[in-house]
């Protein structure tokens, strides 16, 4: 099943502040990320993918269209995925990230707008964030493809061809040739390899012979 993009608007986060925000100690803690889809009518959310940034939780509200005379309504649909193990160490807070819609806790048909909820307690961080946020919906379904007949019915092996006539079998006259070529071959290995010199009889030279030379 094919995946299309879905274009959207990611709006700017909004700071959630933890403690006194009238001194040093106060800091956010939590983000509130808004994404909306003005282009695209109400739509399946097929996937969510994005590259963190020392962000250790996610929470997912999604707003969804029920009925022309009924206003559209928030649903939790990821509560708490964890994005770092330990929000105190580096472990996944660069990673790349995708969520399907199997793992949400809600169906995800005619989604009107996404409410990203970021939630980081560790105060090693200074920012977080999330990234290269994509949002992608279910895409058409592939046309089934049509094989022709032949194709899609093999015929059974074919049998082979009936012998001519007159001729002699194939492996039969392999089976000779092969017969034939190693009585060759113990025939020639067992022919002496000495050469025997002009001169030499019995290992020694006769003078008669060498006089006519």
């Amino acid at each position: 099943m094919s995946r299309v993009s879905v274009p959207c608007h990611v709006k700017g986060t909004v700071a959630l502040q933890v403690g006194d925000v009238r001194t040093s100690q106060g800091r956010p803690g939590v983000l509130v990320i808004d994404v909306t889809f003005p282009s695209v009518a109400p739509f399946e959310l097929q996937e969510i993918m994005f590259k963190n940034y020392y962000t250790a939780f996610l929470s997912i509200r999604v707003r969804q269209h029920t009925s022309p005379h009924t206003p559209a309504k928030w649903v939790t649909c990821l509560r708490d995925y964890c994005l770092m193990p330990d929000p105190h160490s580096e472990e996944g807070a660069q990673e790349y990230v995708s969520l399907f819609k199997h793992q949400m806790l809600c169906d995800m048909a005619r989604v009107l707008e996404l409410r990203l909820i970021l939630r980081q307690p560790s105060p090693l961080w200074l920012s977080f964030t999330v990234e290269e946020l994509q949002i992608y919906q279910q895409g058409s379904k592939s046309p089934s493809m049509t094989f022709p007949k032949w194709l899609s019915h093999p015929v059974p092996c074919e049998q082979p061809a009936p012998l001519i006539e007159g001729l002699p079998d194939p492996s039969r006259v392999s089976s000779e040739v092969q017969q034939m070529w190693a009585l060759t071959e113990m025939i020639r290995a067992s022919h002496t390899s000495t050469r025997i010199g002009r001169f030499d009889v019995d290992g020694c030279y006769d003078l008669n012979l060498l006089s006519y030379t």
